[in-house]
């Protein structure tokens, strides 16, 4: 559903991060541009890569997190020693040959795709062409309880306003309380935390005139920061129980859009991966999200399929919060500034 976009650019950015490792010229230079990691070596992106997964795996033992990478390559082929060895030390990655003319191959990587999502994301790759030579992929998992769980019996029908102009009946979630919350020329914003406050979601209301269009772009990393900094309100929040599931082929127009361009062409550059001439064929991303009085569950996949080149292919009102509309909404971790998923809800 198009009114619905979710994303975990965690996710995406590990995936690429570990075929960046085995890219060179100008294949990993419009790479790192594509990730914002432009003069950045592979060693630096290696060692923050570890760190940060290491940060967000340990930031709360009250959240259910996994971040897990698998490298499956074709049965009988060779992968140069450097690039398992790096991508085994800094991501922790599961790198297995796999008889991808077997019928069955799919269903071994699905299999654990569903395993590190709890079934959220059971399926990842639909069949494996002939000329495939091996598959990147990254799996994110987080489970939160809110620090303040909403009452069942608050939650009552109400109206929604979706992104198209006309209204739906949903379950609206209700909970008065203080909220971190900020407000700036595109939006009012406020932070729910989960667990011990390591992890939250910050949801993100339009200003009038404005929409979730303009408050994702006005995102960068200052507003990013500005953002953090939020004063404790009372606030009356009334947020809807939703849940939506996406999937992407950023090989299309996201990823050339953003500068990387040369991965995918018969020019590509990834010698550091294997002796053979390699390109990237897809970059498929799938997401899963529920959001309920207790807390959140989200998941998200990552696959990058590579194949052989051949052809080129203080107290006063309480603050009114009322997410009746469509909006923004990001979980993140604290100490690192890390955004684990972002989405924008036009309908329930």
């Amino acid at each position: 559903d198009k009114a619905n976009v979710f994303i975990s650019p965690l996710s995406v950015s590990m995936a690429l991060n570990m075929t960046l490792g085995g890219a060179a010229g100008t294949t990993a230079d419009e790479m790192r541009t594509a990730l914002h990691e432009s003069g950045y070596s592979q060693a630096d992106i290696n060692a923050y890569s570890k760190r940060l997964r290491e940060a967000l795996l340990r930031a709360d033992p009250q959240t259910t997190i996994g971040i897990a990478n698998s490298i499956w390559y074709r049965q009988g082929e060779t992968l140069r020693t450097a690039f398992t060895n790096a991508n085994r030390t800094y991501y922790g990655a599961e790198v297995r040959p796999l008889d991808f003319a077997s019928p069955r191959s799919p269903k071994v990587i699905n299999d654990w795709c569903a395993r590190q999502t709890r079934k959220r994301i059971p399926q990842i790759v639909d069949r494996i062409p002939s000329d495939a030579f091996l598959y990147l992929i990254n799996a994110v998992y987080f489970k939160g309880t809110w620090a303040r769980t909403f009452d069942k019996k608050n939650t009552k029908p109400a109206e929604f306003h979706k992104a198209d102009g006309s209204t739906e009946k949903v379950q609206m979630m209700y909970r008065q309380g203080d909220y971190s919350y900020g407000t700036n020329d595109v939006c009012r914003y406020l932070e729910m935390s989960y667990g011990n406050g390591a992890f939250g979601m910050v949801v993100m209301l339009p200003q009038e005139g404005k929409t979730t269009r303009d408050v994702l772009a006005s995102l960068d990393g200052e507003r990013w920061k500005q953002m953090r900094q939020m004063n404790n309100e009372e606030v009356q929040l009334y947020l809807p129980r939703f849940r939506t599931e996406c999937t992407y082929d950023l090989a299309k127009d996201v990823l050339p859009g953003m500068g990387m361009k040369a991965a995918f062409s018969p020019e590509a550059d990834f010698s550091g991966i294997a002796l053979k001439p390699l390109r990237v064929s897809g970059v498929v991303h799938k997401t899963f999200v529920e959001v309920t009085e207790s807390g959140t569950e989200a998941a998200a996949v990552t696959s990058v399929e590579m194949v052989l080149m051949s052809l080129p292919v203080d107290k006063k009102e309480p603050v009114l919060f009322r997410v009746d509309r469509p909006f923004v909404f990001a979980i993140c971790e604290r100490s690192t500034g890390a955004i684990l998923f972002i989405g924008e809800i036009g309908e329930i």
